[in-house]
């Protein structure tokens, strides 16, 4: 490793220390966007676990069906503060200032983008917590608990990524957080209550199989109900994350340039 990425790294690691903290001593953040999601798994399980006895369902837990829409819609609020963070760099000019510095570009950006990774997976383990306390029962055992957090990992860095080149081209915190709900209705165009199967519009159809979180949703559901029984639809999962990954933090990376150039 040379010296000018062991600079990186080490930028980066101090960028995400202080994004930690940051969150760390605003936590009405993230706490009430985990409320929200934890009282929406309670409603979901309570008034729609009855059509989990449609042939359809095969007999699956509704519970393990619902509960991968609470943790991707976490995300929103969740991972949606590393923009929000930035934004307030941007206003008190602690941003500029950074710029000043011999640190790396991109581990100024990397920073946030990793801690708000990090806040959605906190958030997705309370949330599994909670399902237990349910009656969830995971087929692919404490393997499958893993793989969920380490695709709830792969969204929060996306959607992360994503919040943060919304906010260096926004630049103030009302359009960071509209810009941010645009990822909300991909929530509800998949499968999110029901199987693809039971989806009766035809461009609700063409939607959800063009929906990364489709992918998403099936690769959890998978560990969940079926445990390793069919992996497919687990890589399929991973892989779409990775694209997605890719696409919102080369989107972020650009953003800064631009941020860069215009400071």
């Amino acid at each position: 490793m040379n010296k000018q990425q062991g600079n990186f790294f080490s930028d980066t690691l101090v960028m995400t220390k202080r994004s930690i903290v940051t969150i760390l001593r605003n936590p009405l953040i993230f706490i009430p966007n985990l409320a929200i999601s934890m009282f929406f798994l309670f409603v979901y399980e309570a008034g729609l676990s009855g059509i989990a006895n449609l042939p359809a369902f095969e007999g699956a837990n509704y519970l393990a069906f619902i509960l991968p829409v609470s943790i991707v819609s976490a995300a929103i609020g969740g991972a949606g503060g590393a923009g929000q963070a930035l934004v307030k760099d941007l206003d008190n000019g602690f941003f500029s200032r950074l710029l000043l510095t011999p640190s790396s570009r991109l581990a100024i950006v990397l920073g946030p983008i990793i801690a708000g990774m990090l806040q959605l997976v906190i958030q997705a383990g309370l949330i599994i917590c909670v399902g237990f306390f349910l009656g969830l029962e995971v087929a692919g055992g404490a393997l499958g608990v893993v793989v969920v957090l380490l695709l709830t990992l792969g969204w929060g860095l996306a959607f992360a990524g994503y919040s943060v080149g919304v906010a260096l081209r926004a630049k103030n915190a009302q359009s960071a957080q509209a810009g941010t709900f645009i990822f909300f209705p991909l929530i509800f165009l998949s499968t999110t209550f029901v199987p693809y199967e039971l989806i009766d519009a035809a461009w609700l159809k063409v939607a959800a199989s063009i929906n990364p979180v489709t992918y998403l949703f099936e690769a959890m559901r998978t560990v969940l109900i079926d445990g390793f029984t069919d992996t497919w639809p687990i890589v399929l999962g991973f892989l779409v994350i990775a694209g997605l990954c890719g696409i919102t933090i080369t989107f972020s990376a650009v953003s800064a340039k631009k941020a860069v150039s215009t400071d």
